[in-house]
């Protein structure tokens, strides 16, 4: 979507004038994973419009592929408007203007699954299935388990203003269960499906390989369930581990979640071991929350590789604010 910013605090009857930019779950995460310096795909449907050219103009300046982005010269390009203040509270506005835009049209087939099966990982977002009833189809499609498929990620990314009614979004249990790795907020499995705490998280979600429950300030849980042994069938139970989060001088809380899972997804790409994956969802979360936008500029992998790196004492000295992607010793405060 085209995302519209506050230019300052207050309500959006209040608020003079926005700033564009860019925004949506999907092309959040496939522009910081382009910047992390991997090869990403953007696949969806914009409008012809003027609207669409900022947005693929935008994301294509990432180094994002947009060449399986479709032009839809019926339909307009979707746009949202938001206030500055965090999503958790109740000051928090967002309208959505989605209904009827291009990406609202996606169905099974429309786009191509060739151009959704051409990668490594294909991450889905929990937002497309709430957009229409061609778009709950396809993500059936895309989640139900089929031969020769790419590791499946799905971020739960439950927007209550999306949906019809609160029931509705039971759906999402649905479809994260047919994912390989699952990356959801405590906050929003208590919303969404009345679970509370990581454990009833990953029991209700026994079928994904690989499960983050996201804690918000405390951090991020992985489950990871262990192979079967040699000759024993079944696999074996989880490996449990638990990051917490740097502290972050926060200066717009929107885009965390999309940018936690960019740097997870990274992590995962290059094999790196647990811990290690979840401290890189964390650091790319903070670039995000250090901005007024949905994406901020990561740390270098060098910068990145070594704060995640670091011990568990001096993780948990981590300060992080403006500027801290900048890498200088007084940014990025480590012992």
């Amino acid at each position: 979507m085209v995302t519209f910013l506050p230019s300052r605090p207050g309500r959006l009857a209040d608020v003079p004038s926005f700033d564009r930019t860019i925004g949506g779950a999907e092309s959040n995460v496939a522009c910081a994973l382009a910047a992390a310096g991997h090869r990403v795909s953007w696949v969806s449907r914009v409008g012809a419009d003027g609207f669409g050219d900022h947005l693929t103009g935008a994301i294509a300046a990432y180094g994002v592929d947009t060449s399986g982005v479709r032009r839809d010269p019926d339909r307009p390009t979707g746009i949202y408007f938001r206030t500055a203040t965090d999503r958790a509270t109740d000051a928090h506005e967002v309208a959505y203007y989605r209904a009827g835009s291009a990406a609202s049209a996606m169905a099974p087939g429309n786009p191509p699954r060739d151009d959704l099966w051409a990668g490594r990982v294909l991450h889905l977002s929990g937002i497309t299935a709430a957009l229409s009833d061609g778009c709950l189809a396809l993500m059936r499609e895309l989640t139900a388990r089929a031969p020769g498929r790419p590791l499946v990620s799905f971020d739960v990314n439950h927007r209550p203003g999306l949906w019809r009614k609160p029931s509705d979004a039971r759906v999402l249990l649905e479809l994260a269960r047919g994912a390989d790795l699952v990356l959801v907020g405590e906050d929003e499995a208590a919303q969404a499906w009345d679970l509370h705490g990581a454990d009833a998280i990953r029991a209700a979600l026994p079928e994904p390989e690989t499960v983050v429950v996201k804690r918000g300030a405390a951090g991020a849980t992985l489950y990871t369930r262990e192979p079967a042994a040699a000759g024993r069938g079944a696999a074996g139970g989880d490996t449990v581990t638990s990051v917490p989060a740097p502290r972050v001088e926060v200066v717009a809380p929107v885009g965390a979640g999309d940018a936690f899972a960019a740097g997870f997804l990274s992590a995962t790409l290059r094999g790196l071991p647990a811990a290690a994956r979840l401290r890189h969802g964390h650091l790319m979360a903070a670039a995000a929350l250090t901005v007024p936008g949905d994406l901020g500029a990561p740390a270098s992998r060098a910068e990145a590789d070594r704060l995640a790196a670091l011990d568990d004492t001096a993780w948990g000295t981590l300060r992080l604010g403006p500027g801290w992607t900048a890498a200088t010793e007084k940014e990025a405060r480590t012992p």
